[in-house]
């Protein structure tokens, strides 16, 4: 069985959602976890990214959160650190503690309706969250994304949240989790077969970029987008090489989605290192790319139709 994020000990996952838009709290222990962020998108949400570049003071922070309802959804980090300051958990200033919480969102209000997630929500995500394996498909952040936007919501299909882990035998765990509302659409890289994506006359789901250079002339008609996710590893990660770790996992983004890091897109990526072990930075690249391209391709095929939009399974 394919493993989850989660494996990584010292990560929990949690859920929650309205039944048409959510997040995902990813919180990382009472110690935190080394963290780095790459942000590559050109239509990004985000809250604390300034935090996690090298030259800035705090190495470790406690919890990302991955929510939908565009910056509204931004509300939702505030609820998970409120949970995190209730059970003692942040960064000890002049004798308070200060949970440190980044996050990104992704735009699914026409999906939801404007039903963005809150403070609330964020709050039920940190409470739910556990080391059990992460529930996928249109859950959380995943609750009201959807793929294949290039045409219009009419032509698009729904995707979700999606997971994955891999443990070499020296220990190394790499783990990532990605809620996947990509303007294109989503491409098993080994068959090159659209999981989910624009959806032509007949109805048969297409490649969003063959569609975009097809239609030259004219440009996207929705703008709703955003893939976001996280990678986390127990290696041992210096602030600049979770960085580079983050970087390198956008690799994963443009083997699977079609056309990725686009002007409507937010596309960003987090890492974290809990430090438990030692190992080239290269493997841990490399891993970070697979299980995060395994996640993307999770979150298309683990969901199920909504909103009026099928889903990867109604054609398998």
């Amino acid at each position: 069985m394919i493993g989850t994020i989660v494996d990584v000990p010292g990560i929990s996952v949690g859920h929650a959602d309205n039944g048409v838009s959510g997040c995902t709290a990813i919180l990382c222990g009472p110690s935190g976890a080394v963290a780095g962020v790459d942000v590559r998108g050109s239509a990004p949400g985000t809250r604390e990214t300034d935090l996690l570049h090298p030259t800035t003071l705090v190495e470790r922070v406690h919890a990302v959160v991955l929510a939908g309802g565009s910056a509204f959804g931004l509300d939702a980090a505030t609820g998970v650190m409120a949970w995190l300051a209730e059970h003692g958990i942040g960064l000890d200033v002049a004798g308070y503690r200060v949970p440190l919480v980044c996050a990104a969102v992704l735009f699914d209000l026409p999906f939801s309706g404007g039903k963005p997630p809150d403070r609330d929500m964020g709050y039920r995500a940190a409470a739910a969250a556990s080391a059990q394996r992460v529930a996928e498909g249109n859950v959380g952040a995943g609750c009201g994304a959807s793929v294949g936007k290039v045409r219009d919501m009419a032509h698009a299909m729904k995707a979700g949240i999606g997971s994955a882990s891999r443990r070499l035998p020296n220990g190394l765990i790499v783990g990532a989790i990605v809620a996947v509302n990509a303007l294109g659409s989503v491409i098993d890289p080994h068959s090159g077969a659209v999981l989910a994506g624009v959806l032509d006359d007949g109805g048969v789901p297409r490649d969003a970029a063959q569609y975009l250079l097809e239609q030259s002339a004219g440009g996207p008609s929705f703008v709703s987008n955003t893939t976001i996710g996280v990678v986390a590893t127990n290696a041992v990660l210096t602030k600049p090489q979770a960085q580079k770790i983050a970087s390198w996992s956008h690799d994963a983004y443009a083997r699977t989605l079609s056309p990725a890091h686009t002007m409507f897109d937010g596309d960003t990526i987090f890492a974290l290192g809990t430090g438990e072990v030692t190992a080239s930075m290269n493997v841990i690249g490399t891993l970070a790319v697979d299980v995060m391209t395994t996640a993307v391709t999770r979150a298309a095929t683990q969901a199920s139709a909504a909103g009026g939009l099928p889903a990867h399974r109604d054609f398998a």
